[in-house]
């Protein structure tokens, strides 16, 4: 009998993956866990139904949400990490050695164990001495801090279930005052294409720019999220993505297989619907 994983875009769309055999099923406090080994995209996360990571294509999601802000501002020491319970966006911020201090508030402590025992692909790094975790909300957690980070990414789920709190005005202005004069603010933006993923972009688009005085929108192709077209958001106090990307990133040597600094530049040019999209926010 042949297994498949299916997520339902929309009543009328949807995306599947023949399952080669299930790794484990759990219920924590906060969710339902699913992983399981694919054919086509090796091992594979499941959050409520919703698939968060495959190995095959895991890759490029942290990479854009990690080393876009770090080519930005090499000089990063202080990060904060929301979410991020699979570790990819852990693994890619150790890359650099000038970085400090690595804080991450996760709520679900099952999704870091779980993650640490099945994908070792992502979470090789989260013993790594500079990254501390608070098993806590994320939004209870930035609410504390102030003038403490030079970049804070958030990798949270979607806007619904665990990860609704940090989508909202309060929580974007908590990081606001969370960042120093320089910050960075990182956001998993959903996907521009089907209307309730796009609202939701929409939505979260207009609530940073209603608080940083820099807000812009980023893009990249990953085959297994909806639409396989997702779209990022970069928040600053004053730093240009573009205008202040360094010259000096290269040097550093960072090994990555999707992000490169041509495709840096290309990302921010967005296609015509999108544009319109966030302009109507």
């Amino acid at each position: 009998m042949d297994l498949w994983f299916t997520e339902y875009y929309t009543k009328n769309a949807r995306f599947s993956i023949k399952i080669d055999k299930p790794v484990i099923s759990l219920n924590s406090e906060f969710q339902r866990i699913d992983i399981f080994d694919s054919y086509a995209f090796g091992r594979v996360l499941v959050l409520d139904g919703y698939l968060m990571l495959t190995e095959k294509d895991e890759f490029i999601y942290h990479e854009m949400m990690t080393h876009i802000p770090m080519a930005v501002n090499p000089e990063i020491r202080d990060v904060l990490v929301i979410g991020a319970g699979d570790g990819g966006v852990i693994r890619e911020l150790t890359k650099y050695e000038t970085i400090k201090r690595i804080d991450m508030a996760e709520i679900d402590k099952l999704v870091v164990d779980l993650c640490k025992k099945y994908l070792p692909q992502t979470a090789c790094k989260l013993d790594d001495p500079r990254v501390h975790i608070y098993y806590e909300d994320g939004l209870k957690f930035v609410r504390s801090k102030n003038n403490e980070y030079d970049l804070i990414i958030v990798d949270s789920t979607d806007p619904f279930g665990p990860g609704e709190d940090l989508f909202t005005r309060e929580f974007y202005g908590n990081c606001y005052k969370a960042l120093k004069s320089d910050g960075i603010l990182i956001n998993q933006h959903e996907s521009p294409y089907y209307p309730n993923d796009a609202l939701a972009a929409q939505k979260t688009h207009n609530r940073i720019k209603s608080i940083f005085p820099l807000a812009k929108v980023y893009q990249a192709h990953l085959p297994t999220y909806p639409s396989g077209h997702w779209l990022f958001g970069f928040a600053s106090k004053g730093l240009d993505p573009i205008d202040d990307l360094s010259s000096n990133w290269s040097m550093l040597g960072i090994n990555t297989r999707y992000y490169n600094k041509e495709l840096h530049k290309g990302c921010f040019a967005l296609p015509t619907y999108v544009k319109e999209l966030l302009n109507n926010a």
